[in-house]
């Protein structure tokens, strides 16, 4: 268990984080921009340090203040919350190798679950059910891709490789539609 975390996050889920420190007696920096310093996880949180002006790029994806922060409160580990740093493999990598835990999952985890294919295939091989569709990159083949597609049955999603969040995806509902769409997705 630790005793104290930085929360690498803001609002709502710096808040879910810090109740549930709370409950287990785990004290609570709250990291946060020049522009968030009177949110409610700022005020209720043991010890709060400023990582920057309002811009997240200039704050909270600004990996060595939060770093930092750590450094000068003692803290033992960071909790990214989601968003911002959760899924950034870098993060968790650079927080290990400062010397403190990476409160989520490991770097080449965090790696292999960014890319589509490489997730989809680690579920299959862990016997996850997993919808239809290819298990790798799809080519320039129209024809190919079309077969793919008319196999599967419509509508298919065309999704990134990379990316989150949903960006990225194209529903196809026809033949007609669906080389645009893995030219639109893919290009």
């Amino acid at each position: 268990m630790f005793d104290k975390i930085v929360i690498a996050n803001r609002g709502e889920i710096a808040l879910r984080i810090l109740r549930a420190c709370r409950e287990l007696g785990i004290k609570v920096v709250a990291v946060h921009s020049e522009a968030d310093r009177d949110l409610k996880h700022v005020r209720l949180a043991d010890e709060s340090v400023c990582i920057g002006p309002a811009p997240s790029i200039d704050s909270y994806l600004n990996i060595p203040a939060i770093i930092s922060a750590a450094e000068v409160t003692d803290a033992e580990a960071i909790h990214p919350g989601y968003g911002f740093l959760s899924e950034n493999a870098d993060f968790s990598e650079k927080v290990k190798q400062s010397g403190f835990v990476f409160i989520g999952p490991n770097a080449d985890t965090i790696r292999m679950m960014g890319d589509k294919i490489s997730a989809k295939n680690a579920m299959i091989a862990a016997g996850i059910p997993c919808v239809p569709g290819n298990n790798d990159p799809l080519g320039d083949n129209s024809k190919k891709n079309l077969k793919l597609a008319q196999e599967i049955g419509y509508p298919v999603i065309i999704k990134a490789a990379g990316g989150g969040g949903g960006r990225g995806m194209r529903t196809v509902h026809t033949d007609a539609a669906l080389i645009n769409a893995i030219t639109m997705t893919t290009g």
